[in-house]
């Protein structure tokens, strides 16, 4: 009887500690994941998506980036299919970013409207180009006289 009153504590013990490590772990989990939303799926979110974190991707507008050199300040707007909102930045951006191409902005969403951006990510094209004929002979040349003057050297 006292063995079974044992095992019974210790199952019990058990379901307790895995349930709070299971919490523990997937709740922790839920708050660190961050996916990023379109400019639409934001608009929605209306209110709720006032001042939270987020990552906001879409296309960068053509014709909306200015720049001010002096202090760094980026405004420019992003979009997807159906929905612009101007976002600005403080700093450089990546050597990627430019109109006309995707990118992905860690930031949060002004009562005014505008994205506050504090991290911008530049999408690239995932499509491979191999170089033109032109450039792939310039290569070759270049190889050659490095292979052979590292002959001539040995």
């Amino acid at each position: 009887m006292l063995r079974n009153k044992r095992r019974v504590q210790v199952l019990i013990g058990s379901l307790v500690i895995i349930v709070s490590l299971s919490y523990l772990v997937f709740g922790g989990l839920r708050d660190t994941m961050v996916y990023f939303v379109t400019p639409t799926e934001l608009q929605a979110q209306g209110a709720q998506a006032i001042g939270k974190p987020v990552r906001l991707a879409g296309i960068v507008v053509p014709g909306s980036l200015s720049v001010v050199p002096e202090t760094l300040q980026l405004r420019f707007a992003v979009a997807d299919t159906d929905t612009t909102i101007a976002v600005r930045h403080q700093g450089n951006p990546p050597d990627l970013f430019a109109e006309g191409r995707g990118a992905v902005l860690e930031g949060r969403l002004l009562r005014d409207g505008t994205f506050q951006a504090e991290t911008i990510f530049a999408k690239h094209s995932e499509e491979y180009r191999p170089p033109a004929e032109e450039e792939a002979a310039t290569w070759r040349k270049l190889q050659r006289r490095t292979t052979s003057t590292a002959q001539e050297g040995s």
